[in-house]
């Protein structure tokens, strides 16, 4: 039987009665299973992880990106997180019988549903992306362009022009939808209130400034804490494991005489990427992964 996880992220992390609403939503449209829902105030963001069947993931992720169009306005909203809609995100990633290249087609089959029936502008990324520049959401949806500079240039420049649905945002924004392989959201934080310092740090490990291969990494200033914070996703966890990550985010902290106070994971994670981390700082000799219960049981 083909399962899919299917996480899809919307911009509203502080109220959690609309929260709770799209989550029922998602509940009640389609037979699937819910594995997490959080919510983060700073990112002013909220991460729903479901797996099921393909179809009912449509139906179940289409019912719970309606809830949000109705409920969340973009003009009202703010975070530290990069965002271009009520429904920012919805990325589809195979789990068992069923390829990458098929979650790609369920994705491009959602953004057309989504462009056509609920008038929202989609954009196809990662394997589902119909363009190269698109491939990676981090490079056309920037801190420097979100919901409000795509309000101001989607009607007139075919830069933007979404892959479906019309070009003209009203207060849902629009959403990006799009297939890859398992992807890790990590963050670690430091004891310092200093943005350079997380800034420089980000900018050493991500991999496109010549960091770690399959690291994605931006700074986030946590004022409530007066901390920051490096927040990362991993894109291929066997290709850079967490320890991998955490010991270089350590080394760049102590350069500026900063320490690392802890680490997070946000949202799900395969469980062998946490025996990974166990392995290299347990230093097991000859560890067999058999010889967890769980994995025999399983």
């Amino acid at each position: 039987m083909p399962l899919v996880e299917c996480v899809p992220n919307f911009s509203e992390g502080r109220r959690e009665k609309i929260v709770g609403e799209i989550v029922t939503a998602i509940k009640k449209a389609g037979k699937i299973l819910l594995l997490d829902s959080r919510m983060d105030p700073d990112h002013n963001r909220a991460v729903i992880t479901l797996v099921g069947e393909p179809e009912e993931c449509i139906k179940a992720v289409f019912a719970g990106c309606k809830k949000a169009a109705e409920l969340i306005d973009m003009d009202e909203h703010s975070g530290e997180h990069n965002r271009f809609g009520a429904t920012d995100v919805i990325p589809f990633i195979p789990v068992s019988d069923i390829t990458l290249e098929e979650c790609a087609e369920l994705a491009a089959r959602l953004a057309e549903k989504i462009g056509k029936e609920l008038k929202i502008p989609t954009y196809l990324y990662g394997a589902a992306a119909k363009m190269p520049e698109r491939e990676v959401l981090q490079k056309y949806r920037t801190k420097d362009f979100q919901y409000e500079q795509l309000k101001e240039v989607i009607k007139d420049d075919p830069v933007y022009k979404p892959d479906f649905g019309p070009k003209t945002l009203t207060k849902a924004g629009a959403t990006n939808v799009g297939a890859r392989n398992f992807l890790i959201a990590y963050n670690v934080y430091l004891d310092t209130n200093n943005m350079d310092i997380a800034k420089e740090i980000a900018r050493n490990i991500r991999f496109s400034g010549g960091g770690l291969r399959y690291i994605q990494a931006g700074a986030m200033n946590i004022e409530d804490r007066g901390v920051v914070q490096v927040s990362m996703n991993i894109t291929d966890y066997k290709g850079t494991p967490i320890h991998r990550v955490f010991d270089m985010v350590k080394r760049e902290a102590a350069r500026f005489g900063v320490n690392v106070t802890e680490s997070e994971i946000y949202g799900m994670l395969p469980v062998d990427a946490l025996i990974a981390a166990a392995e290299h700082y347990l230093q097991l000799n000859k560890f067999d992964r058999k010889q967890i219960i769980e994995k025999r049981l399983y």
